[in-house]
């Protein structure tokens, strides 16, 4: 255990955990969505899925800006759907409902 956490210290830096932080933010809107679909008994996108979806690109996006790979920061391009989908939640939330 000594030795990986010398081969960490030698071979991460502070922007790799920036980045390995943003991917697993990304990572956890898939198994939020899994347990929360395998709950409902069908495929269910909860709202956090959203947020996750979010801060975890936002996060790789700048990662990826900083290790200036195109292909990198290209992968990030639906950034502006998660927001777009955040926007229409709060939105709807504010819209009272005729019940």
């Amino acid at each position: 255990m000594q030795e990986f956490r010398a081969w960490l210290a030698a071979n991460l830096s502070a922007w790799d955990l920036v980045g390995l932080f943003g991917q697993s933010l990304f990572m956890m809107r898939f198994f939020y969505q899994w347990i929360y679909s395998e709950r409902a008994k069908k495929v269910v996108v909860p709202e956090i899925f959203w947020y996750f979806s979010a801060g975890g690109g936002l996060i790789v996006l700048i990662y990826a800006i900083h290790l200036h790979k195109i292909v990198f920061i290209l992968s990030q391009a639906a950034l502006p759907i998660y927001l777009r989908n955040i926007y229409l939640i709060w939105k709807n939330k504010k819209v009272p409902r005729d019940v």
